[in-house]
């Protein structure tokens, strides 16, 4: 069976902010059924990064995330500017968060966080070599704390679902991978 895409008919946005943007499309699909009521989430493009220190440790962030009020474990990353080249904002965004500067950066993969209801995707990057040259530099409401973790605690970490969101540990995943940890 051929799987076609669907036709666009109309398109209305209902709220358009910095950080997402909601649409309603009307859409007809292959049979024919015409369907007015699919909701599209816009949100800007993002990154994320396995970056190993000087040492080899994996360098992890921990935040409060308001939307599941869960406090999280996760890989350093977040949003591309604009126009911004996605392997620019990783280190921009590794720079801000962490202070860290890195000898090697790596392109490994892109993914789609849900392509079913948002249109972003998140380029992953492994980078080596990480030295502490700067200061934290955060947003406005951003509090992290930086963690350095060996490669086993990072796989036990995986293990016992100590790390929720997904495209982190999908990330991680590929990381692993990239260090023949898999």
């Amino acid at each position: 069976m051929i799987i076609e895409k669907w036709q666009k008919i109309a398109s209305k946005y209902l709220v358009r902010e910095k950080w997402a943007t909601l649409r309603v499309d009307e859409v007809k699909l292959p049979d024919g059924i015409v369907k007015d009521d699919y909701y599209v989430l816009e949100y800007p493009n993002w990154v994320n990064a396995i970056a190993l220190t000087e040492e080899g440790k994996i360098i992890m962030v921990r935040q409060y995330r308001h939307a599941a009020d869960i406090v999280s474990l996760e890989v350093p990353g977040g949003v591309i500017d604009g126009d911004e080249a996605p392997e620019f904002a990783i280190k921009r965004e590794l720079l801000e968060e962490t202070g860290y500067s890195f000898k090697t950066c790596k392109f490994i993969t892109e993914l789609y966080p849900n392509p079913a209801t948002s249109t972003n995707k998140t380029f992953t990057y492994f980078l080596t070599g990480g030295v502490k040259t700067h200061e934290q530099h955060l947003d406005e409401h951003e509090i992290l704390n930086v963690e350095e973790y060996t490669v086993d605690e990072v796989k036990q970490f995986i293990k016992e679902n100590k790390i929720a969101q997904a495209l982190h540990v999908a990330a991680l995943f590929y990381g692993l991978t990239e260090l023949e940890q898999l």
